[in-house]
């Protein structure tokens, strides 16, 4: 059973982005003609668009017995304490403050964040940063599962 899900998605406005490689690859192929400028700009818009919905299918989610980051895969009894981070602390611990060895499920489009203690001999991090657009709702999830 699902306790939380969250699809961590590029925001809507950078599909536009997609675009921009698209109409390069046309300017290089218009030389070859209009059919192959057009067939360059459709693929190279498709491809790009793919590679941002790729990117932003990464999800958190909280199950009975584990919390799944993206790859990551951890056993609630393994988590510590969870601490919220507002933009400014998610950005000191996603640069100065950041551990080499933290595992981490990072977004740059996403301000807010937790950070989680961890307690799990398998995997020495010393703690688990994940971009999340609803921290104190992951923070509630996780409460009322670890009990």
């Amino acid at each position: 059973m699902r306790l939380y899900e969250e699809r961590l998605a590029v925001p809507g406005t950078w599909f536009w982005l997609s675009a921009l490689p698209g109409a390069m690859t046309a300017a290089v192929l218009l030389p070859f003609g209009p059919a192959a400028a057009l067939g360059g700009l459709a693929v190279t818009v498709a491809l790009t668009a793919l590679g941002l919905y790729a990117y932003g299918s990464a999800a958190i989610v909280v199950t009975g017995g584990h919390l799944r980051a993206g790859s990551l895969r951890y056993p609630l009894t393994s988590l510590g304490m969870v601490e919220i981070l507002d933009a400014e602390e998610a950005f000191l611990w996603r640069t100065r403050r950041a551990d080499v060895s933290a595992a981490m499920l990072l977004r740059g489009y996403v301000p807010t964040a937790v950070r989680i203690e961890l307690d799990d001999p398998h995997r020495p991090a010393p703690y688990l940063y994940l971009s999340t657009r609803r921290p104190a709702t992951l923070l509630a999830v996780l409460s009322f599962a670890r009990r």
